[in-house]
């Protein structure tokens, strides 16, 4: 009893009106529980929207290919290490505006808080050619809310693979839609398909240096009656409405994102602190938090 003399002086000199022995005096029961209790990851829910990087991975049908080659390795060397060359547009990537227009802001351009933060996976089922429209997104499940991280799932990461199924049939965002996600101040865009935009709005048609595939207009003549500079005439303009207002936006998106599809969640998704890039390849992770016992630290 004597022991708590002490906690009760206190818990009257604070003018508590309901004391229990160990609170904090000055402090609710639910405030003092959440101020002790230890933040734990043990129940968080990690998911990886990753697709796999390096040596032989599917690369976008362009010039410049990825090569990784072993320097030093174990038998001869005690250890190992590795060589890559390559670009940075390979795999799941992030965009930055200089990339696609000139005077315009590299990777350390995009503040920080543009790659954390909640948001969500849509449903957008897409087959060959599909463009994804600002009617999609309008009537997309969870609701796209502002400053939301938005992540497509169009179902071509499915496809993803050296194959033209999943770079040159592809579905993709073009300029309306790219107008739609600034207009609602989406934070951040990610997409499973092999760019920012279709891919009949980059050189893989008529557009800058290509048609790198002159072969697609052929087909798209046949099937539609129209030549692909009709219903494409602009070169990649969901890349530049989107990041040259402020908006990053990730290519090739994958790994575990058929789990999350249809859920709000939290996002990571850093590149690096490169204050010359033009773009980065980058781990993109989705987490939740059912029981809800993770919180983020005051800085006390």
């Amino acid at each position: 009893m004597a022991g708590l003399v002490p906690a009760i002086h206190d818990f009257l000199a604070a003018g508590r009106k309901t004391w229990m022995p160990g609170i904090k005096p000055g402090m609710t029961e639910q405030e003092d529980k959440v101020d002790t209790m230890p933040s734990t990851t043990k129940d968080l829910e990690i998911y990886d929207l990753t697709h796999r990087w390096g040596h032989g991975m599917p690369q976008w049908p362009s010039r410049a290919n990825l090569n990784v080659r072993v320097v030093e390795f174990h038998a001869k060397d005690g250890l190992l290490v590795q060589q890559f060359e390559g670009i940075m547009h390979r795999g799941t990537h992030m965009d930055a505006p200089i990339h696609v227009q000139e005077n315009q802001p590299t990777l350390t351009g995009y503040p920080l808080w543009r790659f954390f933060g909640t948001g969500v996976v849509v449903s957008i089922p897409k087959g060959k050619w599909g463009v994804i429209t600002p009617k999609d997104l309008e009537n997309a499940e969870p609701k796209i809310r502002r400053n939301d991280i938005l992540m497509i799932n169009t179902g071509s990461h499915l496809k993803y693979g050296d194959n033209p199924d999943y770079y040159a049939y592809s579905p993709g965002l073009y300029k309306e839609a790219a107008e739609w996600i600034v207009e609602r101040g989406v934070k951040l865009v990610g997409v499973d398909v092999q760019a920012l935009d279709h891919p009949l709005g980059t050189f893989l048609g008529p557009h800058g240096p290509g048609p790198a595939q002159p072969h697609l207009d052929v087909e798209y003549k046949a099937e539609t009656g129209r030549h692909i500079i009709e219903d494409f005439p602009y070169w990649e303009p969901a890349h530049k409405i989107m990041m040259t207002n402020g908006i990053p936006g990730i290519e090739n998106i994958g790994g575990d994102i058929d789990k999350i599809t249809g859920k709000r969640c939290t996002f990571f998704a850093f590149p690096w602190r490169w204050p010359d890039g033009e773009g980065c390849a980058l781990r993109v992770v989705a987490m939740l938090d059912p029981k809800q016992t993770f919180r983020f630290e005051t800085g006390r």
